[in-house]
C-alpha cells in the first residue's frame, strides 16, 4: 500500500499539518495507520476523503456537518446546492478581493524604484489592503470546533457590521500593522513595553469579534505565518512582519492571558 507522510501531505494539499492533526484528533480524517515515534501515514482513501473536506470547506460546511455527510453517505448534491447560494455571494467578494489587488500593485509600481527604508512600510492607500478578506477557513473551522461559545460571538459580531463600520475596521488594522511595522524597522523587541501595548490594542480589537483566550491568542499568532494570505499582506507592508507580530502577541499571551 502506497502511503504519504503528514508532510507529504500538508505540501500536495496545502493544508496544514496542524490542521491535519486536528482532524484526526476530531475523528474527521484520520490516518491510515500511525507508525513508530507517532508519524502519520495516509493513503488513497484517505487523500480522496480530505478532497471531498476540502470541497466542502470551500463551501464553508462545517466541520461537523462534513464528518455527518462523509460518514453516513448522505447525498452530497443536496449538500451542495443547500450552499449553492453562497457561492453566488461569494462572486460579490471575489470581485472587490480583484480590485483590491489591483490597488496594490499599482501602489507597489508607484513605490517601485524606491529602495528608502521609509518605503518599506509604507503604502499610498494603506486602508485598502485588507478589503474583500475573509478569516481564514482552517482557523474558523478551529475556533468552530474547540470554542463554540467564542464562535458564535465572533459570528453575530460580523455579521452586525455594516460597509461603513467594515470599511472603518480595514483602515485601522492596516493602520496597526504599519505601525507594527515601524517597531520593527527601528528593531525594537517584542517585549518593549510600546509594542505590547500595541499587541494590547491588537488584542481588543480581535475581542470585538470574540474573547480569545492565551492559547487561542497563540494560535490566531501562529495563523499570521502558516496562511499564506496574511503572511503575503502582512510581509507586502514589512518583509518579516507576519513572524514580528507572532512573536509579539505570543509574549503578550504568556505575559497577559496565562
Amino acid at each position: 500500500m502506497t502511503a504519504w507522510s503528514i508532510a507529504d501531505v500538508a505540501r500536495m494539499s496545502g493544508v496544514t499539518s496542524r490542521t491535519l492533526r486536528h482532524y484526526d484528533e476530531i475523528g474527521l480524517l484520520p490516518p491510515a495507520y500511525v507508525a513508530a515515534g507517532g508519524h502519520r501515514y495516509y493513503a488513497e482513501p484517505q487523500l480522496l476523503r480530505l478532497q471531498q473536506i476540502l470541497l466542502m470547506r470551500e463551501l464553508d460546511v462545517g466541520l461537523r456537518e462534513i464528518q455527518a455527510v462523509l460518514d453516513s453517505r448522505a447525498d452530497r448534491v443536496s449538500v451542495l446546492r443547500e450552499h449553492h447560494a453562497r457561492l453566488l455571494a461569494e462572486r460579490d467578494r471575489i470581485g472587490t478581493l480583484a480590485r483590491t489587488v489591483a490597488r496594490t500593485i499599482a501602489d507597489l509600481e508607484e513605490h517601485e524604484e524606491s529602495e528608502d527604508e521609509e518605503s518599506m512600510v509604507r503604502i499610498n492607500r494603506p486602508e485598502n489592503l485588507f478589503e474583500g478578506f475573509r478569516p481564514d477557513p482552517e482557523m474558523e473551522a478551529e475556533v468552530r470546533e474547540r470554542w463554540p461559545a467564542a464562535y458564535e460571538e465572533s459570528r453575530q459580531a460580523v455579521e452586525a457590521l455594516d460597509a461603513a463600520t467594515t470599511e472603518e475596521w480595514q483602515r485601522e488594522v492596516t493602520a496597526q500593522m504599519i505601525r507594527f511595522a515601524e517597531f520593527m524597522a527601528a528593531g525594537t523587541p517584542v517585549a518593549d513595553p510600546a509594542v505590547q501595548a500595541e499587541v494590547d490594542v491588537h488584542y481588543r480589537g480581535v475581542a470585538r469579534f470574540w474573547t480569545p483566550n492565551a492559547e487561542a491568542y497563540r494560535g490566531l499568532a501562529a495563523t499570521y505565518v502558516e496562511d499564506p494570505r496574511f503572511r503575503e499582506n502582512f510581509d507586502r507592508i514589512a518583509d518579516g512582519l507576519a513572524a514580528y507580530l507572532r512573536d509579539a502577541m505570543a509574549v503578550y499571551a504568556d505575559a497577559r492571558l496565562s
